[in-house]
């Protein structure tokens, strides 16, 4: 029979923790409510150890938290409380362990932006800052909902890339799946035919046919697997070096179309993130170090970088961004005059809203411009195999009526 750790209060209000063996957690609650006491937390001991408590947490199970958190402790409720009411109502079964650990955390006397700290995967960087930096400020409240409007946005943003590159990869793998298809299973029985009439196929015919009877072998299949295997293997390793992955990262930027969607996509991300953090009460050195790593591209990472050694030195933050040749001319002049006139968090979101509808725009644009291209491609494709198939008898029908 499990055995379940308890803190609880009696009629008086007087805490009370203890241990009490029973087969549920329903059963233990009512065993406590049999002896007068009501359960503040109620964990069942050695669970943990089960558990991965530092399993990444989904954005969205840390939005629906984050804001919870943000009205109950603005109604006035005490943190404890509200960790513990938020734990039993979370489905995330890893997730309500390492929430659970947080209140334990805080119990036994440490601050709440420490205790989440030891769970980097569940809370970043971002996230723990801005919590010090509530605490500190006294705004708790304020900052979780600050956060969970930003992790509803950033939520938002993905969603929509997410939505809009759904459908032209299921249409262009339906493309590939077709045209294997005809491939090795059409082709071979055009093949048999066309070997009765003893005459020399035009070279798309040759070409097709050749295709098809390489795609047919086994070993075809094991080169083409382990050619898309070593790719990959590839450019896992090079994108593990900062070479590699600065030079992969500046290569994302320069695909047409898509390129400048991911630079539309990563300078509202910084421009939000930064003024997130700083209206917080990050320190600007601190939130630049912060935005560098979720930058989302090392070519943008680096220029944050050399941006934040030269706002270490006394420089505005403007200048060393305009040096870097990354961000677009607006956006550095949007932010020199925010810190010129002491509205920079103001100038941010502004850039981060612009960029935001650039975003939405250029992904409606692109889903409405992406399906007819695709099936052009569909009918380019599969046109170009017919046509290879019906060459040798339109010459053939030429030759009869000769």
């Amino acid at each position: 029979m499990p055995t379940f750790n308890y803190v609880a209060r009696n009629k008086q209000g007087a805490k009370q923790s203890g241990s009490l063996s029973a087969e549920s957690k329903n059963a233990a609650q009512q065993q406590l409510r049999q002896r007068g006491l009501q359960a503040d937390k109620l964990v069942e001991a050695g669970a943990k150890t089960n558990i991965k408590l530092n399993k990444r947490v989904k954005t969205a199970e840390l939005l629906v938290f984050t804001r919870q958190l943000s009205t109950i402790v603005s109604a006035g409720l005490p943190l404890m409380q509200g960790l513990d009411i938020l734990a039993e109502q979370t489905d995330d079964v890893n997730f309500r362990a390492v929430i659970d650990s947080v209140a334990s955390d805080v119990e036994s006397g440490e601050t709440f932006s420490d205790s989440l700290r030891k769970y980097p995967r569940a809370f970043p960087d971002l996230y723990v800052s801005m919590v010090r930096a509530g605490e500190a400020g006294g705004d708790l409240d304020g900052v979780l909902l600050q956060l969970a409007d930003y992790l509803e946005a950033t939520e938002d943003l993905k969603r929509r890339i997410r939505s809009a590159m759904t459908y032209p990869v299921v249409a262009f793998s339906m493309i590939i799946l077709i045209a294997a298809g005809l491939i090795v299973w059409v082709v071979p029985q055009f093949a048999e035919i066309f070997n009765s009439f003893r005459r020399a196929l035009p070279a798309p015919t040759q070409a097709l046919i050749t295709i098809s009877d390489f795609l047919r072998t086994p070993i075809s299949w094991l080169f083409i697997v382990g050619a898309v295997i070593g790719i990959g293997v590839f450019l896992r390793v090079y994108g593990g070096t900062p070479a590699g992955r600065y030079q992969l990262d500046a290569a994302k930027l320069r695909i047409p179309v898509f390129g400048d969607l991911l630079r539309k996509v990563a300078i509202s991300r910084f421009t939000r993130t930064l003024s997130t953090l700083t209206r917080s009460g990050v320190p600007i050195l601190q939130a630049l170090e912060i935005v560098e790593r979720t930058s989302g591209n090392e070519g943008f990472a680096r220029a944050i970088r050399v941006s934040a050694d030269s706002v270490r030195n006394g420089e505005t933050l403007a200048e060393p961004l305009t040096r870097a040749e990354v961000f677009p001319a607006m956006v550095t002049r949007m932010i020199a005059v925010g810190e010129k006139t002491g509205a920079l968090e103001g100038m941010l979101i502004k850039i981060s809203d612009f960029y935001d509808s650039e975003v939405r725009a250029k992904v409606d644009g692109l889903t409405s411009l992406i399906e007819p291209l695709l099936i052009a491609m569909m009918g380019i494709v599969v046109g170009s195999i017919v046509v290879a198939l019906f060459l040798p008898i339109l010459q053939l029908s030429s030759l009869v009526s000769s």
